[in-house]
């Protein structure tokens, strides 16, 4: 048996002065590295003893070649000190806690112990240094205790006198173990005096390895350049020392040598100009190296590169399935699935290893290991060779399982897995109806695609990750693969209750789909797209629910009885035994966050009939749409002269009311909302006034514009757009047809621009509408100069604002994620913390209820009644 230990804990601390000499190989005094014929110089910076990284040499430490040697540490002893600029603040806090002379903590005992007491270890130092500061005496030697600042990045005072580090470390040092321990540190551990640097540790050669150029030259690493500078400096700062230079031009000189010790710890340090490569390239320090995105822990330990896997832009093709993603017959004759052989499928690789053209075996790998490629030499040799046990890895095919994914990849679905369909043409393709978990788009999205290699692997992503088992979103148990944008206004007009098919068109329709019975036509030898959508649903669906129709319209409208059973506006579905009775399906019924109709199909029969469904109305859609035609013209943006001159009666009265509250206020007579001072008032009153009139001028347009629909659905292919919830809002419309309305910067009226005025067109102090920023023509009559740049304001405002909060809500998604990486939700229902063994919760969610199993979660007692009722499970 072999004795397996574990990892108890880690600690991280900062290195004493003897630690670092004690761990060094060598100390570093010549800032060369290579001499003349190319070997390593003793005691520089590629010294032998510190590791080496050309083929032949040995290392002078561990005896071992290069591709065994890990490296050694070496040091540079500093001529004077220098302070860590990482932790210059710990610095200023310890020198304002601690007393000059005596090194003591500069409050009384009684309160250090209370402080000892009362807070961690953490917060000590800071609660200490914040109440020494209004110490003038320390109590235990009467010395006068002055407050040090530190002018970043390393410079510290006190009141105007500069100290440098030598002092700084002197009176460090005569801070006493017992009071750095009540300061929350263990002074066996760590002592202040090792923040002022007088041993610089050289990492590694094998850390910085230097590259030979194409013209023999060799490059050294960003890390060797530092360090060079650094011995360099220390050795002129101790030959001006040594012949007795004036104190300004050591002051100089040993300035230069904290500025390059700064930069090779951190070269983003603020206050500090970044140190550049000869060529002006900034250059990449120990910090860089670590932290962000091209850091080493984000960029080569969180993420790796993998084999097997491609990436290309992604196009739509809604004639594949929901389920499947066209892979680019180019990648897929470069990338192969291994095909474990056995006694049932011999026959079948055989004919793989016979052809020479696509789909075809590119490798075999025996029992033992050894992997050979197949070629026209030896093919008929493997032929015979191959037998139950070996592997052959072949092109991929369709139906092989793969891993899609799209960056950034924010939730689960994210990465879902699909089946491969081979097609031509250099981009991968995807059924517009996936995009949405994906939040994908078609402007240059590019994705990834990962040609799973083991069966596990295959099995785990068919049975756990297929798109077909994430049409309802795990968030909001809403469908989040559904239909969307013009799926959705091909769907309304279809089940609109004006749309008639011939037999021939219904036929077509139906055809796409494998579907070859028509449904009975009407008495007038026509059929409804009713009854076509029919064809597609299950013979026992039963389900009522208000169109997007009948909420966001007819209700806004008032023009609704209340009577739902017999709506008629056929704003009200109903599928009673698999027949659409009523309604028209819309965006209540089919889109992404809604989807009432695809939320009942999954929820009584399962994902793979919903799966059907989706991809036979994506399908017949797109085919009705075409046959159909959907445009629109600058005639649907007309309004009736009545409704023109009711609008400009609106705004004249609103403007005139916002004037009317700006003359109260001038008066001191408005009377300030609670919680708001007047000027906040004002504004308030304003912007509720134009709003006002911007709502009432949107009702009159939507109800203009639905009596034209009511009398032909085909006038206004706008209003269709906004009735079916394909795209659009009320907004929309009264921006094109009523009025712009109050354009706004961080959700207020423009106030900042010319002194006194957002514009020069304007008079000093004006506040009125019109000069911060209020549009009272519309889209459709084009704007004025002054309206188009208040609009553009607000336009630039919004970009500035979405670019920024992507940014901010990225970052905190990254911090929330990493913090719940070891929270697993385990098979007995129960939630808890990996790491450490902790019970989060008894049972997950604390109701043990998945939200992708239910309806908005809220479980769905009738369908689950229904399927027990009927037998299923």
């Amino acid at each position: 048996m072999v004795a397996r230990k574990t990892i108890g804990a880690i600690k991280f601390q900062i290195m004493s002065p003897d630690m670092i000499r004690k761990m060094s190989a060598v100390e570093v005094k010549i800032p060369e590295t290579y001499d003349e014929d190319g070997f390593p110089i003793e005691g520089g910076l590629m010294d032998p003893r510190m590791g080496v990284v050309d083929p032949g040499l040995r290392c002078k430490t561990c005896g071992q070649k290069m591709n065994r040697c890990p490296g050694h540490f070496g040091h540079i002893e500093l001529v004077r000190p220098v302070i860590h600029s990482e932790y210059a603040r710990y610095v200023e806090l310890f020198l304002n806690a601690t007393c000059k002379k005596c090194g003591r903590i500069v409050l009384p005992d009684e309160e250090i112990k209370k402080i000892v007491k009362t807070y961690p270890p953490k917060m000590r130092l800071k609660v200490i240094a914040k109440r020494a500061a209004k110490v003038t005496k320390c109590p235990h030697c009467g010395y006068e205790h002055k407050k040090v600042r530190l002018d970043r990045p390393t410079n510290f005072f006190e009141e105007d006198k500069r100290i440098w580090p030598t002092e700084i470390r002197e009176r460090l040092e005569k801070i006493p173990d017992s009071d750095v321990e009540a300061m929350g540190f263990n002074p066996k551990e760590f002592r202040p005096e090792w923040l002022v640097l007088t041993v610089l540790p050289v990492p590694p050669v094998t850390v910085r390895p230097s590259i030979v150029l194409e013209t023999g030259e060799r490059a050294e690493d960003d890390l060797t350049h530092k360090l060079a500078d650094i011995v360099r400096i220390n050795i002129r700062l101790k030959e001006n020392i040594d012949a007795g230079a004036p104190q300004l031009i050591i002051e100089d000189l040993w300035d230069l040598l904290q500025y390059h010790v700064t930069t090779y710890f951190n070269n983003e340090t603020p206050g500090a100009p970044p140190a550049r490569h000869r060529s002006g390239r900034i250059l990449k320090t120990l910090i860089q190296r670590l932290k962000g995105k091209e850091g080493r822990f984000r960029y080569n330990l969180s993420g790796k590169r993998v084999n097997f896997a491609g990436r290309a832009v992604i196009t739509p093709d809604p004639l594949i399935r929901i389920d499947e993603v066209g892979v680019p017959r180019k990648m897929a004759e470069i990338v192969t699935v291994p095909v474990h052989v056995t006694e049932w499928n011999i026959e079948q690789v055989k004919e793989w290893i016979k052809r020479k053209e696509y789909p075809r075996a590119i490798y075999i790998v025996r029992p033992d290991g050894t992997r050979k490629r197949i070629t026209d030499t030896n093919r008929e040799e493997i032929l015979e060779e191959v037998a139950p046990g070996y592997i052959v890895e072949r092109q991929v095919m369709d139906g092989d399982v793969v891993l899609f994914n799209r960056q950034p990849s924010l939730h689960r679905m994210s990465m879902m897995a699909f089946k491969v369909r081979v097609l031509p043409g250099k981009t991968l393709r995807i059924q517009p109806l996936v995009c949405p978990p994906f939040n994908a788009d078609f402007d240059g999205d590019e994705m990834n695609i990962h040609f799973l290699q083991t069966k596990e692997a295959q099995t785990e992503a068919r049975e756990l990750i297929l798109s077909t088992h994430h049409i309802v979103s795990p968030r909001y148990g809403k469908p989040i693969i559904a239909l969307d944008e013009d799926f959705i206004t091909a769907a309304f007009l279809l089940t609109h209750k004006h749309t008639k098919l011939t037999p021939e068109e219904a036929a077509d329709l139906l055809y796409e789909v494998g579907i070859t019975e028509l449904p009975e036509p009407d008495p007038d030898g026509m059929i409804s797209g009713k009854k076509i959508i029919s064809m597609l649903l299950p013979k026992d669906a039963n389900i009522e629910f208000k169109s997007n129709y009948c909420k966001k319209i007819l209700s806004k409208l008032k023009v609704c009885d209340g009577n739902c059973k017999n709506c008629p506006f056929d704003a009200y579905v109903v599928i009673k035994n698999g027949k659409l009775v009523s309604g028209v399906l819309d965006k209540a019924a089919l889109a992404p966050g809604h989807g009432k109709l695809i939320g009942y199909l999954v929820a009584k029969y399962g994902n793979d009939v919903a799966a059907d469904f989706l991809n036979k109305l994506s399908r017949i859609l797109p085919r009705f749409f075409t046959r159909h035609g959907f445009t629109t013209s600058f005639d649907e943006l007309r309004i009736s002269e009545e409704t023109r001159k009711k609008i400009r009666e609106i705004v004249d009265n609103a403007i005139k009311k916002a004037n009317e509250y700006i003359e109260l206020y001038r008066k001191g007579q408005l009377e300030p909302i609670p919680g708001k001072n007047l000027q906040e008032s004002l504004e308030a009153y304003i912007i509720q006034a134009l709003e006002q009139a911007k709502d009432k001028i949107t009702g009159l347009i939507i109800r203009e514009k639905w009596e034209e629909f009511q009398k032909n659905p085909e006038a206004s292919n706008n209003f269709t757009l906004l009735v079916s919830g394909a795209r659009g809002s009320a907004l929309n419309i009264a921006f094109l047809m009523g009025l712009v309305s109050q354009a706004y910067v961080r959700e207020k009226r423009p106030h900042r621009g010319f002194h006194g005025r957002v514009l020069a067109h304007f008079k000093p102090g004006d506040i009125s509408p019109e000069a911060r920023g209020f549009i009272r023509s519309a889209l459709r009559d084009g704007l004025s100069m002054i309206e188009l740049f208040f609009m553009g304001m607000g336009g630039r405002m919004g970009e500035v604002d979405k670019g920024v909060s992507t940014q901010i809500s990225g970052y905190y998604y990254r911090r929330l994620s990493n913090a719940l990486m070891d929270v697993l939700v385990f098979p007995d229902g129960t939630v808890r913390e990996v790491t450490r063994d902790a019970l989060v919760q008894f049972m997950y969610g604390d109701d043990g209820v998945f939200p992708m199993h239910t309806d908005s979660g809220n479980v769905p007692l009738d369908v689950l009644y229904e399927k027990v009722k009927g037998g299923r499970k």
